[in-house]
């Protein structure tokens, strides 16, 4: 068993406020000086099904979920045989009378509160059992009540003020209940201690703020989990900061109006997940024929087909790198975690305009839902790179125009340069040539953009841990915090995580590979996608990977288990 930090879940059917009750332990860690890391799952159906959310937190920085609970709220019976078995010795169970255990083998703590009756005699409504509860959990693990009505405030901000009211008597009812009939606080998990100021956010917010940063003027989003979330945070930040966030009528309109967008001169992106991209994947050459910039987010979740909706995995590295027919530069760059995710996709946008191509930034369920608490971002050095954009009239403009970095001047319409551009192969200036010669030019210039920008832009992976070990992991995307938790425990192992993944850092791989004793792939998919194309660029066989595709994400003790199988 390896150090955990607190973990905190709570659950019930759908409509019982589950993911905004997790949502606010959250951000109540956060506000009272601690780290906080959730992880939520749902059914892919209309309405009920069982919803959890578990939250971890910690007085260090926490990076993932974990397989056991120390403190489950159940707010029906469900929740309890589901999730009964986390639960640890001296671990706590917090429900409503009517929901109780019949008798348990295990030693845990059981804490009875009327949190239906709260609710219904004092809130008015059922509806309010998921705040009865979270305030007897507060007086319980040592939390402060008045930052918790902060954020019910905040939550009803704008709507009748009765309804604020109503969760503060029906919180304070179940904080009292607690602190008389249980004397109070078992552990002072949530005792508020001073740190600096934390942010709780989730990667599709982070990818929203990151693009907003990076100077996107130009969205279209179709809603398709798990990059919904994008949509939603960008539609109420447009007017702010003047930008147009449109949700089209499907994938194939979103990503052409954004390319259009991008050939008027506006930075443009699209977000979608596994099933939208399939659909995109025509325009997803067009964009590349034409040169014209665009960043795409693909976010992966259980596939093939419909899959499973709202679970994740990582399953589409593949098809994002080979995605259309013929061979263009295709920019890819895959995020391990939601900061990470915030700083990759204000990169892509500068690398779109830059190197005139799509740059498809992966990610998956796990960074797009899950909420981890940050310092609030620095992007003071973030400068917008244009690249080779023209803005005034030039003689003898030539759009397509061959180059040794394999970039020409770009102009948008409307500049005074004559641009022209169609899905079919062209001279330097735009026109239709099928010529044996201009396609080999062509081709060419347009490919060499790849190496232009391995030599120029792309990042070496980052090692984590001991520069000589015992065993090397690698691993891409998010299962970097299920990897980080783990090593935490290990002296003798290092972690080499992959965030470029077009162009691929063959030499740098190769390097730390060749070196190491021994070495562990790790994926969310069936294939081992990534260590084939270790494999595919580097010459090197990874014969150890750990593999999971049940649609849920790696927990460290998964990874610590295999660690010290292989060790």
């Amino acid at each position: 068993m390896i150090k955990k930090p607190f973990t905190f879940k709570i659950g019930g059917e759908a409509g019982f406020g589950i993911m905004s009750s997790g949502l606010n332990v959250s951000k109540l860690a956060a506000r009272s000086g601690y780290f906080t890391f959730d992880y939520s799952e749902y059914p892919s159906i209309i309405r009920g099904g069982h919803n959890v959310m578990q939250i971890a937190i910690s007085d260090e920085p926490v990076r993932a979920q974990h397989k056991t609970t120390d403190f489950l709220v159940a707010l029906n019976k469900e929740t309890i045989d589901l999730h009964i078995d986390e639960l640890g010795e001296g671990a706590s169970l917090l429900c409503d009378e009517e929901n109780k255990l019949s008798k348990s083998n295990k030693k845990i703590k059981v804490f009875l509160i009327p949190i239906n009756k709260i609710a219904k005699e004092i809130g008015g409504s059922l509806l309010l059992r998921n705040t009865a509860a979270l305030g007897a959990s507060i007086a319980l693990l040592g939390g402060d009540l008045k930052i918790f009505k902060d954020l019910i405030a905040q939550d009803f901000s704008g709507k009748d003020p009765k309804i604020t009211a109503s969760n503060f008597a029906v919180c304070q009812a179940g904080y009292d209940y607690a602190k008389e009939n249980y004397g109070g606080k078992i552990k002072n998990i949530l005792k508020p201690r001073k740190t600096e100021l934390k942010i709780v956010v989730n990667g599709n917010e982070t990818i929203s703020l990151g693009s907003v940063a990076a100077g996107m003027k130009f969205s279209a989003i179709y809603p398709m989990t798990p990059t919904s979330g994008i949509l939603h945070a960008l539609a109420v930040l447009q007017q702010k900061y003047d930008f147009i966030c449109k949700q089209p009528e499907d994938e194939i309109a979103a990503i052409n109006m954004a390319i259009g967008a991008s050939f008027a001169g506006a930075r443009a992106m699209v977000a979608t997940s596994g099933g939208g991209f399939c659909l995109m994947a025509e325009a997803y050459g067009l964009a590349g024929m034409t040169e014209t910039p665009l960043v795409i987010v693909e976010g992966m979740r259980g596939a093939p087909a419909t899959g499973l909706p709202t679970w994740t995995e990582q399953g589409d590295l593949r098809m994002v790198l080979h995605s259309h027919q013929g061979d263009f530069p295709r920019l890819v760059l895959a995020a391990g975690d939601i900061e990470e995710a915030f700083h990759l996709i204000m990169q892509s946008f500068n690398l779109a305009d830059k190197y005139q191509t799509p740059v498809v930034l992966i990610v998956d369920k796990q960074i797009c839902e899950s909420h981890m608490s940050l310092a609030p971002f620095d992007y003071k050095d973030y400068k917008i790179e244009t690249g080779k954009l023209l803005l005034k009239k030039q003689e003898n403009y030539k759009r397509f125009a061959l180059s040794a970095d394999g970039i020409s001047a770009r102009s948008p319409a409307g500049s005074g340069n004559y641009v022209m551009a169609n899905s079919d192969e062209h001279d330097e200036i735009g026109y239709s040539n099928e010529g044996a010669q201009n396609r080999v030019e062509q081709m060419n210039k347009r490919m060499q953009k790849l190496q232009t920008c391995a030599k120029t832009d792309m990042a070496v992976p980052q090692l984590f841990g001991p520069k000589n070990a015992d065993l090397t992991i690698v691993s891409w995307g998010s299962n970097k915090g299920a990897i980080l938790e783990a090593i935490k425990h290990f002296k003798n192992v290092n972690f080499l995580h992959l965030t470029w993944v077009s162009p691929f850092p063959a030499l740098a791989v190769k390097k730390v590979l060749e070196k190491a004793k021994k070495v562990l792939n790790v994926e969310c998919n069936y294939s081992a996608q990534m260590a084939g194309l270790i494999r595919e660029k580097t010459g090197f066989t990874i014969k150890n990977s750990l593999l999971k595709y049940d649609g849920r994400p790696f927990y460290p003790e998964e990874i610590a288990a295999q660690i010290k199988k292989i060790l």
